[in-house]
């Protein structure tokens, strides 16, 4: 007879090790934050390697993108308010799926966090590079972790209001980056209409085809990896079974439509192949708008609002590596002194040893000045897609375990062929990424990585480590 063991899951063990953190985050900023760790680099920074790839075809890439990110929150969003705990995906994966799944999950999705804040801080730096060349890399890197371990290290409610406001400069600029492409396209100003030209005229929309659409998804889903924030500090909020819902239904609606009228003026305004990186990433394809545009002013502007996207993206990341580092100690995977919090009910020792992927930074961009982005933004990515894979997986035994006499707040849309076509979405990009140029380093660095923690698991289990 078919058991249901997570009808009763509220009593479970791993729930329960996670409830000393304080739950002190609203909707407010709880949609703020996951804009915040969304909307980053990768559309700032990373874009211009997309349009490089598809053209102005990028902008069907990223709606594209658009639905694999839609399809995500409805599994997770099921997920999250059932159980909302920092320790998220990861604790799912464990108590549907099996112990292994829930470790493995963990462990990379903080080992990719930890890296992709070691790749903000390398694109932070780069955007400083830009106003002040002869200065080291490294010095910007370690002012910024500095600065940025010191806010987490303070109660979540002070972080929650400190990324609010971080995250609202670039909303805000995105929404002021529209306004303005939107008069330079159709002529409301001093200047002529651009007009539509830019979309067609320069080997047409489609100049490599759909498989070049395709390719560029690759660096157009990392986009929006970041979006999963939200089911993580739903173990933090204030009354999550209704500000958790709200924060995903609107974060992810305002993300698809600043990212998809962002890059659709990015490519009206200029060229596509304007603004293509050249071998290395040195600027952000916004800031080299402006400067072909020859508006000097505007350009410094955006390069000031992409450095805050960075570092807001750079701050969101430490707080979920930290709390996954924290959640795998409560649950027995980890060293006890990373679950310890404090008064305020921050884990500052799970926060310390995250800092370690700045200290990784500051190591690639003294070796590799130019394209310490590239190589960190590769291996990060495997661990995003990896995890998001995994969420889907969870989401299917989620269902078939889920005790049918509980009605779920949130229901996904078209299960199961929903969460069946993010697998195939995530499987597919994965297997891409060994074809896209400079991106191979993504399978070759994360299956070995699969394995080694895999490992790591059998051997941990076997010393019979693992607390009950």
């Amino acid at each position: 007879m078919e058991t249901h063991p997570i009808s009763n899951a509220t009593d479970s063990p791993a729930l329960r090790n996670e409830e000393t953190l304080a739950r002190q985050l609203s909707a407010r900023q709880l949609t703020m934050i996951a804009l915040g760790g969304a909307i980053g680099t990768g559309l700032f920074l990373g874009s211009s390697l997309a349009i490089r790839l598809a053209g102005p075809a990028v902008i069907l890439t990223y709606l594209i993108g658009a639905v694999i990110a839609l399809l995500l929150m409805g599994a997770l969003s099921e997920m999250a308010v059932a159980h909302p705990t920092a320790g998220s995906f990861g604790i799912y994966a464990e108590l549907y799926v099996s112990p292994w799944a829930g470790f493995v999950v963990r462990y990379t999705y903080w080992a990719a966090q930890t890296i992709a804040i070691g790749g903000e801080a390398t694109a932070a730096a780069i955007f400083c590079r830009w106003w002040f060349p002869n200065i080291p890399a490294w010095i910007w890197v370690v002012g910024f972790a500095v600065a940025l371990i010191y806010v987490n290290a303070r109660s979540v409610a002070y972080f929650g209001e400190f990324e609010y406001w971080f995250a609202m400069t670039k909303v805000v600029a995105i929404v002021l980056f529209i306004v303005f492409g939107l008069a330079a396209l159709v002529g409301a100003g001093p200047a002529p209409a651009i007009g539509l030209n830019n979309f067609t005229a320069h080997g047409g929309f489609l100049p490599n085809g759909f498989r070049g659409v395709w390719m560029a998804l690759v660096f157009v889903v990392f986009s929006y990896i970041g979006t999963e924030i939200v089911a993580v500090t739903a173990g933090e909020a204030r009354d999550p079974d209704k500000a958790v819902p709200r924060a995903m239904k609107s974060m992810v609606g305002r993300l698809i439509v600043f990212y998809i009228a962002a890059i659709s003026l990015l490519i009206g305004l200029i060229p596509w192949q304007r603004i293509q990186p050249g071998p290395d990433v040195t600027a952000s394809p916004f800031v080299k708008v402006f400067q072909l545009m020859h508006i000097p002013a505007a350009a410094h502007l955006v390069n000031f609002v992409v450095l805050t996207a960075a570092l807001s993206s750079m701050n969101c990341n430490l707080y979920l590596s930290t709390r996954m580092l924290f959640s795998l100690s409560r649950g027995g995977y980890a060293p006890e002194v990373l679950g310890r919090v404090s008064k305020s009910g921050t884990p500052i020792n799970a926060l310390l040893l995250s800092g370690l992927g700045l200290i990784i930074a500051t190591v690639i961009a003294l070796i590799y000045p130019q394209s310490a982005y590239v190589y960190m933004f590769g291996i990060a990515l495997f661990g995003g897609l990896f995890v998001w894979l995994m969420i889907f997986v969870t989401h299917l035994y989620f269902r078939k375990k889920w005790d049918p006499s509980r009605k779920l707040p949130i229901r996904m849309i078209g299960y199961p062929y929903t969460t069946i076509l993010g697998i195939v979405f995530l499987t597919a990009i994965l297997i891409t990424t060994f074809w896209v140029e400079g991106m191979r380093i993504t399978l070759t660095v994360g299956l070995p990585w699969l394995a080694a923690i895999s490992i790591a698991y059998f051997v941990w289990k076997k010393t019979d480590n693992f607390r009950s």
